[in-house]
Order: C-alpha cells, then structure tokens, then sequence
C-alpha cells in the first residue's frame, strides 16, 4: 500500500534561510503516516483495542530545499516488518514530479498501552501489517 499526501509550503515552514526548516519535515512525515493510517484502519477502534503505535526511531536524508508556494507529496510505504518493530518508508517529492526533497525511514513499535511495552508482531496483527505492504495503491 502506498499513500500520497500533498502538503503546500506555507510561509511559517520556513527557517531565515528561506526554505523549509529540518524540524518541520517531522511534522509532514507525522501527517502523512496518520493519512496512511486513516486508509487501512479505524483510528477509534484500533485505540480503543489497547494497542497503541509508538516511533522508537527515525532517519531523515534531506536532499533538496523546499520553498514557499512549492507543492510537495509525501509518498508513504510500509517498508519492513520485523519481530517487534516495522519501517515505514517515506520520500518527500515535488508534487507531480520525482525530484527527491527528502526520504525517511521511521521505525515503530506497536504496544500494549496498559503494560506499556512493545507487543510481538505476530499471528493476526502480523497479517494486518503484511496486508498493508501488498495493497495496491491508493491512488
């Protein structure tokens, strides 16, 4: 499954330089991972499961400035799935194009919100994750 979220860039992204500031690539990267959550997944029913997701890590690359009244889209894959974490991937490209602005690599857990710790990804919740990883896109 694949997502693409557009996002404008606004004159308050920016730093004094006159692009987009580094911290603010975290904000896209966290609204394009909820619009891919939104598509597979009732957000209410999953919370209310008890099972929560948490980022444990992320690598950003930056490889281009971005720049007021620019369109970008965030392009959002789920990349790997392991034991008790998976990766989601994410590139940042001008809208309509392939011109790489950034790519990232997010690595979370799911987790029991009661005991507070990182569950197994296995036997029915391992299914829904590979599910995601084989849908076609959205778009």
């Amino acid at each position: 499954m694949q997502t693409r979220t557009p996002i404008k860039i606004r004159g308050y992204h920016l730093d004094l330089y006159g692009h987009v500031n580094n911290a603010r690539y975290l904000e896209f990267l966290e609204e394009a991972r909820w619009d891919f959550l939104e598509q597979q997944v009732d957000i209410a029913t999953f919370t209310g499961s008890g099972l929560g997701l948490a980022v444990v890590n992320i690598n950003i690359n930056y490889r281009r400035g971005a720049y007021v009244n620019e369109e970008i889209e965030v392009v959002t894959t789920l990349a790997r799935i392991g034991n008790k974490s998976a990766v989601m991937h994410q590139d940042v490209v001008l809208k309509g194009t392939d011109v790489l602005v950034a790519d990232a690599d997010i690595t979370f857990v799911v987790t029991d919100q009661k005991a507070q710790k990182a569950v197994a990804l296995e036997g029915e919740l391992r299914q829904v994750l590979e599910q995601w990883q084989t849908l076609q896109p959205a778009i």
